[in-house]
């Protein structure tokens, strides 16, 4: 099975690749367009601000392809932002893979949320063998409100999307990477889709 990275200069790419690591995968880091279509998996990571990302994404060409991926892709964190229409974070345009627009956490919570925060409502086979209300670590400002394409749920301050799925797309707002037990056996059931 041929698993890519995506790189495009925001992401968490050495923990999402030595998690891959730990049980046996050894993802390609790639910003090669024709290695990223003939991939199974695509993992579309991101950590940052989102503007300065989607220029990354728009300077490499990458914001044209990842549209168009059929095979199954899974953004984490400000990659599954990215993979939105709109986030609030400097009316930042998205990739609108989810007609979906992001936003952030008033000041009545400390932000970003740092730590570990329970997952619910989980409906979807990328959470198989993962026990409602598992944590999950998190690191973020903004946040998907609750929609049709919400997978998970977590709370901060509010209800909101700790996963989504649109057809082939799916985004966990949370780092799987960092995330123990549970998280491998995320990815595991990616890598299973």
């Amino acid at each position: 099975m041929k698993i890519v990275q995506i790189d495009y200069g925001a992401g968490n790419i050495k923990n999402i690749q030595f998690a891959f690591e730990r049980f046996g995968y050894s993802p390609v880091l790639t910003s090669d367009i024709d290695e990223i279509r003939e991939a199974d998996k695509v993992i579309f990571p991101g950590v940052g601000e989102a503007s300065n990302a989607m220029d990354k994404l728009r300077r490499s060409g990458l914001h044209r392809i990842i549209p168009e991926l059929s095979q199954p892709v899974l953004g984490i964190c400000l990659g599954m932002q990215l993979l939105c229409e709109l986030t609030e974070e400097n009316n930042t345009i998205g990739l609108g893979i989810f007609p979906l627009e992001v936003k952030r956490f008033s000041n009545v919570v400390k932000v970003p949320q740092i730590g570990w925060n329970n997952i619910y409502g989980l409906k979807s086979h990328l959470f198989n063998a993962i026990t409602e209300n598992e944590y999950m670590y998190l690191v973020h400002s903004y946040y998907v409100p609750l929609c049709e394409e919400t997978i998970a749920n977590c709370d901060y301050e509010l209800p909101y999307s700790a996963a989504i799925r649109r057809n082939n797309f799916y985004g966990v707002q949370f780092h799987p990477e960092k995330s123990a037990a549970a998280g491998e056996q995320l990815l595991k059931n990616f890598l299973a889709l």
